[in-house]
């Protein structure tokens, strides 16, 4: 097979696997992600074919709906890519990238040697991106919903500094997230069309923000 028409096997493979999936981790995101993934990546000296696999697999079992499991996804998409009989060095590139692309395990202090390539700091920033903005709010809102999370309450505090434990088992009002997460992503970035990708997006969750706080109260 040659390069084309494996992405277009992955594609068929995702969209299948994902099908009723809950609405901000479903296919339309992989699409989003895949595609703010190739902005990224034409300003930077990665692999676009590693990249658009990754993009593609990232969430293809996503531990917060399967019962914390965080290897379900590499798995899965390490056994995906070896049926394809790619290179062993493509298929550990990719399910690193899986395996390491997520917020959370930035919160664990103890994988200091964790694995690091231009390819994942381009796909890192490609899904923080989705996170943020005007479809981060509505991703934010409709999980907060699937969760039966409270909009807001002012007596719940958003916690300072989280670690992955309390990041994973937060059921804290869908304003908390916010502080605990989006707002961080800014910060976070890791390539420079990223961070120019993320000011406007962080803008409009501040906006978005003040506009809550004054009809809240009623202003």
């Amino acid at each position: 097979m040659n390069r084309q028409e494996i992405i277009i096997k992955t594609e068929s493979f995702v969209q299948d696997t994902l099908q009723g999936s809950e609405a901000g981790h479903d296919w339309s995101h992989i699409e989003r992600v895949v595609r703010n993934a190739r902005t990224i990546a034409a300003g930077e000296k990665a692999d676009p074919f590693v990249i658009e696999l990754a993009a593609l697999l990232h969430d293809i079992a996503d531990s917060k709906f399967h019962n914390g499991n965080e290897e379900l996804g590499p798995e899965r998409s390490e056994r995906f890519l070896k049926g394809l009989d790619l290179p062993s060095e493509l298929v550990d590139h990719v399910v690193n990238i899986v395996r390491n692309v997520s917020f959370k395990n930035e919160l664990d202090p103890s994988k200091e040697d964790r694995f690091d390539s231009i390819e994942l700091q381009v796909l890192k920033d490609a899904d923080r991106l989705d996170a943020m903005g005007a479809i981060g709010v509505a991703r934010a809102f409709h999980y907060g919903g699937y969760k039966n999370r409270a909009l807001y309450d002012s007596s719940i505090k958003p916690v300072e500094k989280q670690s992955k434990e309390q990041y994973k088992t937060s059921k804290a009002p869908t304003i908390n997230h916010f502080y605990e997460k989006l707002l961080l992503l800014k910060d976070k970035m890791n390539t420079q069309t990223g961070r120019k990708m993320a000011e406007e997006r962080h803008a409009f969750m501040e906006s978005f923000l003040d506009h809550f706080y004054r009809e809240w109260e009623g202003r």
